[in-house]
């Protein structure tokens, strides 16, 4: 990262992006269940095994002529039903967004599972690039703020981790 010192408004979309963008998952396998709204750590226990899959990735993003940097880290969230219904909430999908940071701070989602963040990993997002890796198959929300001026939007995209490969994914296309 190379701005070390981001503004308070930027401080709050990367401690709460990860927050805000916990919902929900898929069991172990890659399965697509609705699966409990409610926060349970059994739900999320597929994640946790070590595999040899990985996610590759960039943040290609652009709006109203503005091309947008990823800031900060990008999170990698287990998809579960918990945190599928927390998605829908906040990013009104579950499978891809862009929202501006301030539309997702002001969407409830309700409380976050006391355990929740333990099951959240981040990596930096150095030059537009980033990258997950022992990973097990499975289905996964990847969420990164991205900024170009004053303007700072939360980018969301399901991914599904299959055969313990490494796949390629872009944010923002």
């Amino acid at each position: 990262m190379s701005n070390r010192r981001p503004s308070l408004a930027l401080a709050a979309v990367l401690a709460g992006g990860l927050a805000l963008s916990a919902c929900a998952t898929a069991p172990m396998g890659g399965g697509i269940s609705a699966g409990s709204t409610e926060f349970s750590a059994d739900a999320f226990a597929w994640s946790t095994r070590a595999g040899q899959a990985a996610i590759e990735g960039r943040v290609a993003f652009a709006q109203d002529g503005k091309t947008f940097s990823c800031v900060g880290n990008v999170g990698l969230i287990p998809d579960t039903g918990y945190t599928r219904a927390r998605m829908q909430r906040l990013y009104g999908s579950t499978e891809r967004a862009a929202v501006p940071a301030a539309v997702v701070r002001a969407r409830s989602a309700g409380e976050q599972g006391a355990d929740y963040r333990s099951f959240e990993r981040a990596q930096p997002c150095a030059d537009g690039a980033f990258r997950f890796s022992g990973l097990p198959d499975g289905s996964w929300f990847l969420i990164s703020p991205v900024k170009a001026g004053d303007d700072i939007v939360v980018l969301m995209k399901r991914v599904q981790t299959r055969g313990g490969r490494m796949i390629s994914v872009t944010l923002g296309s």
